[in-house]
This record gives structure tokens, C-alpha cells and sequence, in this order.
């Protein structure tokens, strides 16, 4: 899966945009995965949604 999600390496803020602040933004790295996760049911009901 592709990340479009970027951050600002001067102010931290998150974008989708390629420059931000006068400068490139990076992408960000995947998403920590937990067994506990509090909002899959909610991620899984935009799914059927969509």
C-alpha cells in the first residue's frame, strides 16, 4: 500500500502536498499495528462503505 500522507520536515505538520514550508515534505513510514486496536471496527465499516 502506498503512502500519500507526508510530513513537513521544518514545522512537523502532516500534508499531502509535495512542498510545504519551501521545502520537500517526506513520507511517512506505516502506521504502528496493535491487537488492541480501539478503532478497527470502525476502519472495517468505511471499507464496506466505500
Amino acid at each position: 500500500m502506498k503512502s500519500y500522507i507526508k510530513k513537513c520536515g521544518i514545522c512537523g505538520q502532516y500534508t499531502l502536498e509535495d512542498m510545504h514550508c519551501n521545502e520537500k515534505t517526506a513520507s511517512v513510514g506505516a502506521l504502528k499495528f496493535s491487537p488492541q486496536d480501539k478503532y478497527a471496527k470502525y476502519r472495517r465499516k468505511i471499507k464496506e462503505i466505500e
